[in-house]
């Protein structure tokens, strides 16, 4: 593949090296297989991310919402959310390096994007998560932990993007950190790695 310009056009392949990017900093190596089967180059991957960052900051840019189905087309499937007295529109979109997993996109009443993060596809099925030992680096997302491991404590994750969940497996406490949505990586001891 030729390397990216700026009047490239930028779409799933490049939103997907975004995701990559983020996640590089816990898991460099499934993402540099990651990076090789989408035929991109370090350079890429950065210059994705760039792009995207140019975007997300754009004084007169478009709308999150608007943005993503600019890059990502339209949506796989739609449908509707209540949470609390809120309902929300749910946009997915399909990840080809993650067949079984799609790009979840919450939208709150006024058009503002609430969530987005990596989900399960509908149909596909959930890892069976039965200690922390199953918790293995992009084998699941925020929900399929917090719901094997409740009641799992939501916590500040160390950056945008990041989440993290403090669970316990019998007397242990961990930290089991996300970026996009999807495990990372999982810390004994509670408290570490997060906030920072």
């Amino acid at each position: 593949m030729g390397r990216m310009t700026a009047s490239a056009p930028f779409g799933p392949r490049e939103f997907q090296l975004v995701l990559l990017r983020r996640m590089a900093d816990h898991q460099p190596g499934l993402v540099e297989d990651a990076r090789h089967e989408l035929s991109a180059t370090l350079a890429e991957m950065r210059e994705a991310n760039r792009r995207w960052q140019a975007m997300v900051r754009a004084p007169r840019g478009r709308g999150a919402l608007r943005r993503y189905r600019s890059v990502l087309g339209e949506p796989e499937t739609t449908g509707r959310r209540t949470i609390g007295d809120l309902e929300f529109d749910v946009l997915l979109w399909p990840v080809p390096l993650w067949p079984q997993l799609r790009f979840e996109v919450m939208v709150a009443p006024g058009g503002a994007v609430w969530n987005e993060w990596l989900v399960r596809a509908p149909g596909a099925a959930a890892p069976a998560l039965r200690t922390v030992a199953d918790l293995t680096p992009w084998s699941c997302t925020v929900d399929e932990v917090a719901r094997a491991f409740a009641p799992a404590r939501p916590m500040e994750g160390s950056a945008p993007t990041r989440w993290a969940l403090a669970v316990r497996d019998g007397a242990d406490a961990y930290v089991a950190e996300f970026t996009w949505g999807l495990l990372q990586r999982v810390l004994a001891g509670g408290v570490g790695g997060v906030g920072g």
